[in-house]
Formats: structure tokens, sequence, C-alpha cells
């Protein structure tokens, strides 16, 4: 019946070749019949497609030797190196014997010839940079990509920012299903510690690429695929050591292919560290196990990873005085915020890994588990199906000390000692978070004819969270108990998404590329928040995200293409609460424009990339307070991001290569009214102050990024890199205020590898690693706020301190 339905897709194709001779011909190894439509690649880049009789052509091609690939659904993979004066080359595909891993997340990425702009990493370029980090920085030499750590050293909470947006702008999906916080919107890779580890690819898209699941993506989207199939037996044990008492201990096993169908792989990690900061540690583990069944057309895999994470508190941040040594600068600020001589002391003697907390279980504790159990049919050659059920359950607290708190604020009646009422009181507490996320997502790609694609996906998910604060001790209680609660409220999110992406490859040279979207959202929120205000509201939102595009074959492996595209964003949980209840703020749009340029031979692979990134709405800090003192972001009408990206990578030898990429920008907010309260010179009043701004730039959002690494291989297996890391000045607000600021910054890090068989072990690997190779004391993330009193305009500007030289070493042994 397969051969028949093959056979009947032979007869449907259609596909010209114009007036280029034929350079091959593609047909089934097992029938000998034509295959129309397989996808050849010459060198990875110069793609066509077989006609309806199997022919394919390139053009005229210089007499040389090229990397060809030809892949057809149901099919194994062909690759090998031809000579031009060999052609026309005689191509036949075997079906593959089971369906494999790599359809779980085609529905979400984005292919050769798609025309947005993307950057995917494979296992082996993954591996390399994994010593433990957390997984931001595994794309921190991908373009226009600046990292973030609180420690200080890339282990516990850190943070990544693309084309200027943060995390809650990036949508990440792992294996297709999504992976954003569904009410912050933001993504904790420290909750899922080594993942890296368990990855066999990832795909980053920039801008807003193609549709996905979850979260709108207004900066990039990352889409991860973990484990994939591995036919044979494994096991491997790496243990990586470093500074700051950093370790990272993993093992894994997998069984490869047994019977031909059954396959089972494991994985436990352990990540620790003091962290560069004061009392910055971390305490990571996790786990990752999977089983897979893998049929001739059928394929069913069952995921179940999860992490723990103990980190202590290192978010308050430095102030600028202690940054820049500044005793003076300290005085001041120790007078100006009441700091006591415990405090003061503690700022005064701890140089730049200052950290505010001292409080011995200042901690962060979360666990996050996810189950996956992820389904594929090849129904026919011209029809795959795809469909996934996940269940994520979180549940975890962050425990502080406060200092002189009203017991107003907690909901607790005010004690009587003697003859006095106490109206504060020193207290430990935590707030925690129980959450449910669920759903299903789904995909279904038919390819009716040679040279067309159409692909139906789409997801329904759910997010069920309970917010709740807890009283675990008091210097004077009152009539409260342990575990009393003081707040506790309920978030309920529903997110559907359907979309259809077509690609149609009009003749030889020219793809066509459409994708609709639509994306329907309700939120609501019932109960008491931790300022102790009801919380109660309902939100509801339906968008429409077109996206298309055309990219063109050039001769000479070139390829143009350019795509417009239009996305929606949701607020996020604090624009809500944070928000007066009888306003609402407005949710965001944004048009994106992107043009390019790739190119990809044996030696040199090169993109150039424009963007025009068009923003209305967009949420951002103005310095305003809402009634109760919480910060409020607000819809600037209209904003702008764009500029050029180029990215490099060139063999110059067969010892050398050099790989890099530069990100030139503007990015501007059109009008900007800066927000700042008033106490008076006596401190006897309340007024705003509000400040207009034009044309200037967003914050977080350098001029320029870049980055490069000089690869040296001086022996089979030995790999020695030279990497550069390079961020332009950012500020911390909209201002465009030189007083506040993010100094621009230059890193280089060396990373040696050495892998060689012994004594029966398939594979040793020797690595290390040395960061901040030239020991640069630099800031990459920070904060500011500011208000008017005492007859002063005081501004107070925080920032997270980078470790300068330090190292990392590491063994494995695979077997």
């Amino acid at each position: 019946m397969k051969n028949l339905m093959r056979a009947a897709l032979v007869m449907m194709a259609a596909h010209a070749f114009g007036q280029n001779p034929p350079a091959g011909r593609v047909l089934d190894a097992e029938t000998g019949l034509p295959l129309a439509g397989a996808t050849v690649q010459l060198n990875g880049t110069k793609v066509v497609l077989s006609n309806a009789e199997g022919y394919f052509a390139f053009g005229s091609l210089a007499d040389n030797a090229y990397q060809l690939t030809v892949s057809f659904v149901g099919y194994t993979t062909y690759s090998k190196r031809v000579w031009t004066k060999d052609a026309p080359w005689r191509i036949t595909l075997v079906p593959a014997p089971i369906l494999t891993d790599e359809v779980i997340v085609t529905a979400t990425r984005a292919q050769e010839n798609t025309p947005v702009t993307f950057k995917t990493l494979d296992k082996e370029a993954i591996e390399k940079q994994n010593f433990g980090k957390d997984f931001p920085y595994l794309l921190e030499q991908t373009a226009s990509v600046v990292t973030t750590s609180d420690a200080g050293t890339g282990v516990g909470y850190t943070g990544v920012r693309i084309r200027g947006s943060d995390a809650t702008r990036v949508n990440v999906t792992l294996n297709g299903i999504p992976y954003n916080d569904s009410e912050s919107l933001g993504v904790f890779w420290v909750d899922l510690p080594d993942l890296a580890s368990s990855v066999s690819s990832v795909q980053v898209q920039r801008g807003v690429g193609t549709s996905t699941n979850g979260a709108g993506a207004f900066g990039a989207s990352v889409n991860i695929q973990t484990t994939q199939l591995t036919t044979n037996p494994y096991a491997v044990v790496d243990n990586s050591v470093g500074s700051f008492n950093t370790r990272k201990h993993t093992l894994q096993v997998g069984t490869g292919l047994l019977n031909n169908r059954f396959t089972f792989d494991g994985r436990l990690s352990n990540i620790a560290s003091d962290g560069y900061i004061d009392r910055a540690s971390t305490n990571l583990t996790s786990y990752y196990i999977s089983g897979g069944y893998y049929g001739k057309n059928s394929m069913l895999r069952f995921n179940m990873f999860s992490g723990k994470e103990v980190t202590y508190q290192s978010w308050y941040g430095t102030p600028e005085a202690r940054v820049k040594n500044d005793e003076q600068g300290m005085q001041d600020y120790i007078a100006r915020n009441g700091l006591d001589a415990e405090e003061a002391e503690n700022l005064l003697t701890s140089g730049r890994t200052y950290n505010f907390y001292t409080y011995d279980n200042q901690v962060d504790d979360y666990t996050q588990t996810h189950y996956q159990l992820i389904y594929a049919w090849d129904v026919a050659p011209a029809l795959t199906l795809n469909a996934a059920l996940h269940y994520t359950k979180g549940k975890g607290f962050y425990e502080q000390y406060k200092k002189d708190q009203d017991l107003a604020d907690y909901g607790f009646e005010r004690p009587i000692v003697g003859q006095d009422t106490l109206f504060s009181t020193d207290l430990i507490r935590r707030r925690w978070l129980d959450n449910d996320f669920y759903g299903a997502t789904f995909s279904m790609e038919y390819n009716p004819v040679a040279g067309l694609s159409i692909l139906v996906g789409g997801a329904w998910n759910q997010y069920d969270g309970d917010h709740f604060g807890e009283l675990i001790w008091a210097q004077y209680a009152g009539n409260t108990t342990i575990r009393d609660r003081y707040y506790d409220n309920n978030g309920l999110k529903t997110d559907f998404t359907a979309y259809t992406k077509v690609s149609w490859q009009l003749q030889e040279k020219m793809l066509l590329f459409a994708d609709l979207q639509y994306r329907q959202v309700g939120y609501a929120l019932q109960g008491i928040d931790s300022d102790r205000r009801y919380i109660n509201q309902e939100h509801e939102y339906r968008f429409f995200n077109p996206k298309a595009g055309v990219s063109y074959s050039l001769a000479g492996h070139g390829q143009v293409y350019a795509s417009f595209a239009i996305g929606n964003k949701e607020p996020n949980r604090s624009d809500f609460i944070d928000w007066p209840i009888t306003q609402t703020p407005t949710h965001e749009t944004l048009q994106n424009l992107e043009a390019g340029f790739r190119k990809k031979t044996d030696k040199l692979n090169l993109q150039a990339n424009f963007y025009w990134m068009n923003y209305r709405n967009q949420l951002v800090l103005t310095g305003q307070l809402n009634d109760v003192g919480s910060p409020l972001r607000t819809n600037v009408n209209k904003s702008l991001r764009a500029g050029i990206e180029l990215e490099v990578a060139a063999l110059l030898t067969k010892q050398w290569q050099l790989m890099g990429n530069v990100t030139l920008s503007q990015n501007s907010i059109a009008k900007f009214s800066e927000v700042l309260y008033d106490y008076g010179t006596n401190w006897d009043k309340y007024d705003e102050v509000v400040i207009d701004y034009t044309n200037t730039r967003i914050a977080f959002s350098p001029n320029i990024t870049a980055g490069a690494t000089l690869v040296f291989k001086p022996l089979a297996g030995a790999n020695i890199s030279w990497v550069h890391k390079y961020v332009g000045k950012q500020y911390l607000d909209n201002t465009q205020n030189e007083n506040r600021q993010l100094p621009a910054y230059y890193i280089s890090d060396l990373v040696s590898s050495y892998k060689f068989s012994v004594w029966g072990i398939k594979q040793v690997g020797i690595k290390l690693a040395v960061y901040n190779l030239f020991n640069v004391m630099y800031e990459a993330n920070g904060y500011t706020w500011g208000y008017l009193g005492g007859g002063n305009e005081v501004r107070e500007n925080f920032y997270y301190p980078q470790a300068g030289i330090h190292f990392m070493a590491g063994v494995s042994l695979s077997f």
C-alpha cells in the first residue's frame, strides 16, 4: 500500500527543470521508482527538490568536490562527498527501518530555506561548551545575544537577552512544548540544571520567527530538542571542577536500540557552586529519563525530567558606590537608606562581591518536574502526524528574613507588650508558588505534490498556579501561629494556539512561505496578593499573527530571503496585579521585517541580515508606582529596533577556523515619560513629577554586540578555542542618562579539549576552560530608581558584578 501511495505521489508531482541539465536522480532503493519532492542539498545551502521523475538540477557547477545530502520523509538520509566529473549522480534512498525523532520539532522549526533569521546548534557544538553553566551561556556566541548572571559565575539565576529583549519576550519550547512561565512569561533556567547534557539540538529564531506554541516571540524563539535515538548502548561519566568551589557531576546511560524497536536513556546530574558574589551559593540536582518505541511508521516516546534548585538569594545587586569603591558614596548610601551598624559593616567591608542578604537561609527552594508523551505517525509518504501530551508540576518557595515589618501589612493584630502596643516586628516569611501546567500539542504535515508542504499545528494548554505567603517566625507574633498565610491567590490561564504554514517551491530557485496563527488567551486572578489587595479580575485576548516570506537561490551557493510578520503579546502577571483594578494595560503588537543573504560552501558560511521591529504599546517601566508602592510598567505608543546582523564561519586551513558575528543596531522609544516622586524638602508631601523625553535609547539594548571564536586543531581529537565577546554600552532605564548605564565590556575565554581512546575505553575527554582571561572587572546587568526629597534628587543604581578570571576543568569517560 505504501509503495502504491508513493507511486501515486510520483504521478501527481510536477516540477519543471527549465534549461538546466539534470545533476542527478533520486530513486527508491527497493522498488527503483523515482522519488518526487526529495530535498537535495549541495554543501548544505544550495537546496532543490527532485521532480516527478526524480531528477534534480543545480545549474552550472564548478569542477570541484561537493557534499551532497538527499532526504525524504520515510527514508534514511543520504550524504556523500561527490565530484562534478561523476555527474549525473544516481542516488538511491533506503526506506528507514524506523521513524526518527526529527519529526517532533518539525512544526516549530525553520528549515534551511525558510525565509526567517535563525541559527541551529547541534549536539557537538553544545557539548564543547557544556561545563555546567546555565543554558543561556551555550547561546552566548549567537548573534545579538547578551547573558547575565546574578551570582557572577553563570551558575544559578541567569538570564539571556536577544536583540535587547528580555526573557519575557523570548519564546522557549522543549520538544515543541511551551516552557515559559505562563504568568510572568519569563524563563527560569535554574529550574532545569544541566539541561544541556540531555539536548540534541537547539534552534534560535530571531525576531517573531515562525509560529510556535506558548508565549509570543517578541525578541526571539528558542526551540530545544532533547535526547534523540541512539542505536548503540552507551554510558558517560562527566566530572568538572573549578573556581569558587564550582563542580559538575553527570552520569548518562542508554540501552541503544533493543530488538530494533525500544530504547531507554537516563541522566543524573549535580551542579554546585559557592558563587562569585558573597553567599551566592547554588546546589542543583536534576535527572532525565526517556523511553521510546520506534516502529517503521510510528514513534512513541515518554520523557520525564526534573530539577531541584536551592539558591542563596543575590537578587538585590550591589550599590554603585560599592562597585566603584567610593567611600563617601557608601557613607551617603548608608545614611539615605537607614542601614544599621551590621548592614553598614557588611557594605563597607565586602568589596565588589557584596551581598545585602546575610540571613543563613535566605534561599530560593523550588522543584519542577516535566512529563511528556510524544507520538508521531508516518501515515503515508505525503502525510505525517505528531501529537504530545504534557504535564509540569512546580512547587517551592523563597525564604526571607525581614526587619522592622509593619504587622498591619501582614494582616496581623498588633501585640501589647507591657504598656506598649507594637506596630512592627522582625520576621521570617516564605512566599510559595504551587503550580500545575498541562495540555496537548499537535501538528500535521502534508506534501500533496512535489515542492508543496502544508503544516497545520497548534496547542491547548492550561496553567493553574497558587501563590501564598507564610509567616514562619516573628519576634513579636501577636495572635499569629506558625505558617499563618498572610496572602493567598490563584492564577488560572488558558492558552489556545492554531497555525497553518505553507511552503511552496514555486520554481527551481524560488520558495514562497506563508504562516497564519490564531491565539486565544484567557487569564483569571482570584484572591489577596502580597500587598493585601484583592486582585479578582478576568482578561481575554484574541490574536491573529500573520507571516509571509520568500527565499531565492542564487548561483554560487547563495540565497536571499525576506519576510514580514506581525506578533501580539499579552501583559504579564505583574502588569495586571500592580495596576489599579479599575485599569487594564494594553497588549503589545510588533511588526517585524527581516531580509538577508545566506551562503554556505565547504570553506565559508556567511549570513547577513537586516531587521526592523516596530513596537506598538510596548510595556516599559517609567518609575511610576501604584497606590501601595509597586512599580508599574506602562504602555508607550511607539518604539523601534532596527539593525544589521553579520555572521561568518570560515575554514582558514585544515587546522584553523574562524567564526564570528556582529550586530549593529538602533533601539529607540519615540516618546517616553519618566515619573519621579517628590516627597518635599521636609519629607511632608507626595507629588508626581513627570519628565518627558523623545527618541531615547531602550534600556538594556546595546548598539553593538559582537562575538568571535578562533579555533585551532593541532591534532586529531584536539581543539583549542579562543572565544571573544563584546557588549556595547547599555542604559539602565529609558532616559538615556549617562549616569545610569552599564559600561561596555569585552571579555575573552580560552576553551580546550582533547578526546582519545585508551585501555578499552571508547572515549576519554579532557577539557579546560579559562573564563575572563584578562580579568576584566565588569557588570552585565543592573537596575535603577530615584526620587526627589529633602531638597535633593536621589538616584540609586545597582549592578551585578561578574567574576574575574576563573576556570573549569573536566574529565569525561565514554563507554
